[in-house]
Parts: C-alpha cells; structure tokens; sequence
C-alpha cells in the first residue's frame, strides 16, 4: 500500500533501476527480470540479473542472486530492513527465499500468470505455511515489465522460426 506519492516516486526510481538490469539479463539471453535491494536508508544493498543459462544453474534467478549478494553485504541472513525491487512476480523458489530472508517489503512490476507465487497463481506470503508476513506492492511500472518480457519473447520466438 502506498502511503503518499513521494513512496510511489521512490517505487519508481528503484523499478528503473531493475528494469535496467533486466534489459542487462535479455541482451545477455536470459530472461529479463531485475531485482534491486535496498535497505532503510534508501541505499543499495545488492543487485541481480536472471543468470541461469550463463551459469547453467537452476536456482540463479535475480531474486536469489541479489538476496544471496545482500545477505553476504550485510552479513545476516535477515534483510527485514530492506525492499526487494523485482521486474516480475517472483516464483516459488524465489517467494520461498524472499519469506526466508524476512524481507521487510516486496515491490514488483508485472504478474507471471504461469508461475506467480506472490497474487496470481498461489500466494506463497499469506499461506500459513509461512513463517514471515511480507508486505506487498505490486504493478508498480507494470506496463514496462510487461512489455519488456513480451518483446523478448517475441524476439525469441522469430529467431526460433
């Protein structure tokens, strides 16, 4: 829930930020998704791209990486002070470590219909399996994040056929 225009402002300035690191992912062929995390002070703690075919690892999603970079940062394992930036709803691996690291705000960009494990397909946060209420904001710069994914996509699919 926004509070006032200045949070929208901050929300906006930051989902930039992953939408850069997105397209960073997409020109490298991956699947463009950027993740920033900030902490209280408005200072960034960590960074990621999706990184699984260059690292041919199937947990390198951006939310992992940046969460394991913040973590290594920070030296804790607890990101409760900090706002994790992500360019699409995270899945459920990457809801799982999110609820894991106690991050203290999720904010994302576009919904993944297939897989979206925050509001769309299952809602990891607000299951009683989970052991940390994570606030939530989503469709912040939505049209962006979704036409960025569409567009690679789309890109893949005419230099596939």
């Amino acid at each position: 829930m926004l509070t006032d225009y200045s949070d929208y402002l901050i929300h906006r300035q930051w989902m930039t930020r992953a939408l850069e690191l997105a397209q960073l992912a997409g020109n490298a062929g991956e699947v463009p998704v950027g993740v920033v995390i900030i902490n209280s002070s408005g200072e960034v703690v960590a960074e990621g791209e999706n990184r699984k075919e260059r690292d041919q690892d199937p947990t390198a999603h951006a939310e992992i990486i940046a969460i394991r970079r913040a973590a290594f940062s920070l030296h804790t394992w607890r990101l409760s002070d900090c706002t994790l930036y992500a360019t699409l709803e995270p899945c459920p691996m990457c809801a799982g470590a999110i609820i894991h690291a106690r991050v203290g705000l999720l904010v994302y960009g576009t919904d993944d219909p297939k897989t979206g494990a925050v509001r769309t397909v299952v809602n990891i946060p607000d299951s009683a399996a989970s052991n940390h209420r994570l606030r939530v904001i989503g469709g912040i710069q939505e049209a962006d994040c979704r036409q960025q994914l569409q567009n690679w996509f789309q890109s893949k699919r005419n230099n596939t056929f």
